[in-house]
C-alpha cells in the first residue's frame, strides 16, 4: 500500500523549483534553484506554496527543516524577474500586487508543526523574510543576513518591519532596517537573530537534529504549544505584511527604487535622490 508520503514523492520530480520529502518524522523543504542563488521568480514561489502544503498534509511530519541548494539560502527578489502577482479578473492596486507577491512564503505560517530553517547561505531581503516565519534559525557563520530595503530604496515587505524587532528587541532592529546592513552569521546569534551560528557543512545536520530531538516530543502537545505562543505573544504577522504592502507599494513607484535596484545589478553604491 503506498503511504501518502511515498504518493507525494512520486508526485515531485527532482527538477522542481522546491521539493519536499520527509525523513522519519522530519519534513524537509528545499529551495531548489541554486544557479539563481533560490530568488523569488513565479516559478519557484508557486513551487514553495505546493512544498508548504505537502508538509501541512503530512500528518507523519512532527516538525519540519526549510533550507535551500547551493551557496545561497535565498537572495530575495529576482529584479530580472516580474514577481508582481496579477489579478484574476481585475487588475490588483499596487499595495495588494506587493501583498500577492509574499504570500506563497507567508504559506510558511500554516504549517502546524515547528519549522526550523537550516540557512545554508546568504539570506537577505525576502529571503531574509523568510527566514523570519521559522520558528528556530540554525545559520552558516560565514554568510550574511539582513533587510537590505532600504539600500534598494524599497520600505520591507513580507512583516520583516513586524517581525525582527520583536526578535532581537527595537534598537538593534531600527540599526539594520534603517541602514540596510547586512550581518555575519556569528553576529547574528549573538544578536538573537539565529540561534546557532555554524559551519556550512554543519548547518542542516544541527537543523536536522534540533528537529529529532522535537520530534521525540509529544506531538499533539507541540502542535498546540506553537499555537498558544504565538497567540500569548500577540503576533500577527499577515496582518502586520498586509500593512507593509501599503508602505512597499509606494516606494516601488519611486525614481530611488530604479536607482537601487540598477545599482544592485551593477554592483556599485546607489546615488539616492529622494524622489
Amino acid at each position: 500500500m503506498t503511504t501518502l508520503i511515498e504518493g507525494l514523492e512520486l508526485a515531485m520530480s527532482q527538477d522542481d523549483a522546491v521539493l519536499y520529502h520527509r525523513e522519519g518524522h522530519i519534513g524537509v523543504i528545499t529551495l531548489n534553484r541554486p544557479d539563481n542563488r533560490n530568488s523569488m521568480t513565479p516559478e519557484l514561489l508557486d513551487a514553495y506554496k505546493v512544498a508548504t502544503q505537502r508538509a501541512r498534509e503530512d500528518a507523519d511530519a512532527r516538525c519540519v527543516v526549510l533550507t535551500g541548494k547551493g551557496w545561497c539560502f535565498s537572495a530575495g527578489a529576482d529584479f530580472k524577474s516580474n514577481i508582481q502577482a496579477e489579478g484574476k479578473g481585475r487588475a490588483l492596486q499596487p499595495h495588494e500586487a506587493s501583498y500577492a507577491m509574499y504570500i506563497p512564503f507567508l504559506s510558511t505560517l500554516d504549517i502546524e508543526v515547528p519549522v526550523i530553517g537550516a540557512l545554508n547561505g546568504h539570506t537577505v531581503g525576502g529571503g531574509f523574510g523568510l527566514s523570519l516565519m521559522c520558528d528556530i534559525r540554525v545559520g552558516n557563520a560565514a554568510s550574511k543576513y539582513g533587510a537590505n530595503f532600504a539600500r534598494l530604496g524599497l520600505h520591507p515587505g513580507m512583516a520583516v518591519g513586524y517581525v525582527l524587532p520583536r526578535i532581537i528587541g527595537p534598537i538593534k532592529a531600527a540599526e539594520l532596517l534603517f541602514t540596510g546592513r547586512l550581518i555575519l552569521g556569528d553576529e547574528a546569534e549573538r544578536l538573537g537573530l539565529i540561534n546557532y551560528a555554524v559551519n556550512a557543512d554543519e548547518v542542516l545536520g544541527k537543523a536536522m537534529e534540533l528537529a529529532e530531538e522535537i520530534a521525540q516530543s509529544a506531538p499533539i502537545a507541540v502542535r498546540m504549544m506553537k499555537r498558544t505562543f504565538y497567540r500569548g505573544l500577540g503576533w500577527d504577522i499577515k496582518n502586520a505584511a498586509f500593512e507593509e504592502a501599503f508602505a512597499q507599494a509606494v516606494t516601488v513607484g519611486t525614481e530611488d527604487v530604479r536607482e537601487g535596484m540598477a545599482a544592485l545589478l551593477e554592483k556599485r553604491i546607489p546615488d539616492f535622490k529622494g524622489r
